[in-house]
């Protein structure tokens, strides 16, 4: 996955939360937008992964996802 493919995915996960938010909401929605809160964290931090590692001369496509659990509690 590439920078641009991560960036389209983003913005297809932001279109769709929106799309959720304005719907209203039921109890499926609310499980919907956790998980597609939780994917979004995953696709920003490994941007950011791979932005850090070309800025410092390594490999990006050796960034890889991590687990939702070290995403959402990454302080940084």
């Amino acid at each position: 996955m590439n920078d641009k493919s991560i960036l389209e995915h983003i913005d297809a996960l932001i279109a769709e939360e929106h799309a959720l938010r304005d719907g209203g909401g039921v109890a499926a929605d609310a499980q919907r937008l956790q998980h597609l809160e939780q994917e979004l964290d995953q696709c920003w931090d490994l941007l950011r992964q791979r932005r850090a590692k070309r800025e410092f001369g390594k490999d990006p496509d050796s960034a890889e996802p991590r687990a939702i659990g070290t995403v959402e509690n990454y302080e940084g």
